[in-house]
């Protein structure tokens, strides 16, 4: 009898042993089924395509750390800089010419009465600074310019060279929405909205861009369908230049 009491211990020990080894190797199998949350990652729809963060889009450095409000101080600054300037120009209806002229009187003004005014209460005179441009930011932003324009160029070649219909169309609509809004106010109004849009949408859309790609996909979607039967109905009944025939060939 004790030898059968111990034979059945043993079996129900080696049941159990078996069972735990199961139980690990399908909960092993329904880990490696479950996608991993990178993948999920990157299956998730982002606004215009992009794959990297808002700061590296905006050219990262210290101009996105300015648009995203990396430094709340700086950032508040360029903008209130930026209102002064919209206010006096555009409310007040100053002139450039004017305002640098009158800053320059004050300034002037001010620092020769005080250079004066020194021999009279025994007070060191004010200390000017010598002001000079550096020579390295200067052609680092001309070079910069300058590769940018020429880049601008090319685009503008490769659209009136009729190799790409879509990318023509897009323009068009672009420059042409773009004609509208200036035709509703002057250069330095269109200036400061753009300069107070790229100081809040890029915040507010890193703050809630999980709430707003959702949003976005299903308009892409939206824009593409109907494309798609504008290109149908329209596009492909346009006749095409000698490009495009080359280019079949």
């Amino acid at each position: 009898m004790a030898e059968h009491e111990e034979k059945k211990q043993e079996e129900s020990f080696m049941e159990k042993i078996a069972d735990k080894i199961r139980g690990h190797d399908s909960s092993s199998d329904s880990d490696n089924d479950k996608p991993s949350e990178s993948s999920i990652k990157a299956k998730v729809f982002r606004l215009f395509g992009r794959e990297k963060p808002v700061h590296h889009v905006l050219g990262g450095g210290k101009p996105a750390d300015i648009f995203l409000w990396r430094n709340k101080k700086i950032s508040a600054g360029a903008l209130g800089a930026a209102t002064v300037m919209w206010v006096l120009f555009e409310l007040l209806e100053y002139h450039l010419l004017t305002l640098v002229c009158h800053l320059l009187i004050l300034a002037l003004a001010l620092l020769f009465l005080w250079s004066n005014a020194t021999t009279f209460i025994n007070k060191s005179p004010p200390h000017i600074p010598e002001v000079q441009i550096p020579k390295d930011p200067v052609i680092e932003f001309a070079q910069a310019l300058r590769f940018e324009i020429n880049r601008a160029f090319a685009v503008l070649r490769d659209i009136a060279s009729g190799r790409d219909l879509k990318k023509f169309l897009s323009v068009i609509a672009g420059l042409w929405v773009l004609s509208i809004v200036g035709s509703w106010c002057n250069f330095l109004t269109l200036f400061y909205i753009v300069f107070v849009l790229l100081h809040t949408v890029p915040v507010l859309y890193e703050k809630y861009e999980d709430k707003v790609d959702p949003f976005a996909e299903k308009a892409m979607h939206e824009i593409k369908k109907q494309y798609a039967v504008f290109d149908a109905k329209v596009l492909t009944k346009i006749p095409r230049g000698p490009l495009k025939e080359k280019k079949k060939d």
